[in-house]
């Protein structure tokens, strides 16, 4: 006999032994009830525990998982009506399945998003795992979205939802094979940062100077010129260099003080 009948046939013989005792557990005194109620949680524990399995690796504990799965199996238990509906299976999966979905809803999110969007997001999910099983690979958003009646950028925002599941520590290794932690890849402040606002300043009194004043800077704080180089290239002493430079830079300092004044008096 092929396994899948097999399965299919173990299946079928739980889920009517699970009518039956839950039939019976209506009509039993107390006691009986509880103890028949008991054995069909006993018997789809199996059932809870891999519903519970699908959610691993969200940022949640396994037993954690695998413990509101049972609660969810438990509540099933209770408030099924034998005779109603397709069967205990057909109701226990989608109770457990919901279960499962409030706690991510509560407790599950490391930055927690807008309540509509952990609904989206949950939705998407599930209408991917129908689909990958239903066409044997992984659906576009485009497919999703068509499914679900909603847009391809809803679909992609709830996708993104997902990696707000867990939070990774910034000690966390980046790969198995270096042993770079998340923080290392991160940059440093440069000092320069700090510079930033005194070179915008600087720009337009820079381009208030004459044009020899501005090649004069240029030459010894761009290129990095000596003032022997400097006088050479324009033509004067290295002592003239030095007076010019040092004009220059007066003026400039003194034009900055000013504007810092007006800034400080606005």
């Amino acid at each position: 006999m092929p396994h899948s009948a097999v399965i299919s046939r173990s299946s079928s013989q739980r889920t009517s032994s699970a009518e039956d005792m839950l039939r019976k557990a209506q009509h039993s005194n107390r006691a009986t009830a509880a103890r028949l109620r008991h054995e069909v949680v006993l018997d789809h524990v199996a059932l809870a525990t891999s519903i519970a399995h699908r959610y691993d690796h969200r940022g949640l504990e396994r037993q954690d998982l695998e413990q509101v799965a049972l609660l969810g199996l438990v509540q099933a238990v209770r408030r099924y009506k034998p005779g109603h509906g397709s069967g205990f299976l057909a109701f226990a999966v989608p109770t457990i399945t919901g279960e499962l979905k409030r706690h991510f809803r509560d407790h599950g999110w490391a930055v927690r998003p807008p309540r509509q969007l952990q609904e989206q997001s949950l939705a998407v999910r599930s209408c991917v795992e129908s689909l990958a099983q239903e066409l044997g690979r992984d659906p576009s958003a485009a497919e999703v979205a068509e499914t679900l009646g909603i847009a391809v950028q809803d679909v992609e925002h709830a996708q993104a939802v997902d990696g707000q599941y867990v939070a990774r520590s910034m000690d966390a290794p980046v790969d198995h094979d270096s042993g770079m932690s998340l923080c290392d890849t991160l940059g440093e402040t440069s000092s320069d940062l700090a510079r930033v606002e005194d070179f915008e300043a600087l720009r337009p009194l820079l381009r208030s100077l004459k044009a020899r004043e501005r090649l004069i800077v240029r030459l010894r704080f761009v290129d990095n010129l000596t003032q022997r180089q400097i006088g050479q290239r324009i033509g004067v002493s290295q002592m003239q260099v030095s007076r010019l430079l040092a004009d220059i830079l007066l003026r400039l300092r003194r034009a900055m003080a000013a504007e810092n004044d007006i800034s400080a008096a606005s």
